[in-house]
């Protein structure tokens, strides 16, 4: 069993797809499941750091086609009244979580914050402009879609 960091998946989202260079949401979704699946073991445990979709649950189904147990931390995107079915497809849900020592978030930690912690893992920001070590960005996008281990 590997542990395994992504965030921003966006499934769905048509500007993000057009942003990530696909043609729709279809290809960007079904790439995104295909390169997961082609990294992650069935018994990989992975926190997924928010922004699943954009404001809907219409494509949280696309979950269950990702091989993995998945925890998940809330994005700005992600709406309270959807985490009892989002809850389907994972074994938790938080807006924080310590992992051995490490912040993991959605939107990185105010710096005075990290401190804390060994590093702060997180995504929201879909460019790497954070130029401080204590940061790692997994956003799906600037991770290729690959899970960070």
């Amino acid at each position: 069993m590997t542990t395994r960091f992504i965030g921003c998946l966006h499934f769905g989202h048509k500007w993000m797809a057009a942003h990530r260079g696909f043609n729709d949401t279809f290809d960007h979704d079904e790439t995104l499941i295909e390169v997961w699946n082609s990294h992650v073991n069935k018994r990989d445990l992975i926190y997924v750091l928010g922004d699943i979709t954009m404001e809907t649950n219409l494509f949280y189904g696309h979950l269950d086609r990702l091989k993995g147990n998945k925890i998940f931390v809330l994005g700005n995107h992600d709406l309270p009244k959807h985490v009892p079915e989002l809850m389907q497809y994972g074994q938790t849900c938080a807006g924080m979580i310590d992992y051995k020592g490490y912040a993991i978030t959605h939107c990185p930690i105010h710096p005075q914050e990290v401190q804390y912690y060994k590093a702060n893992i997180h995504a929201h920001v879909h460019e790497n402009s954070i130029d401080d070590p204590r940061y790692i960005n997994v956003d799906a996008k600037l991770r290729n879609f690959i899970p960070l281990s």
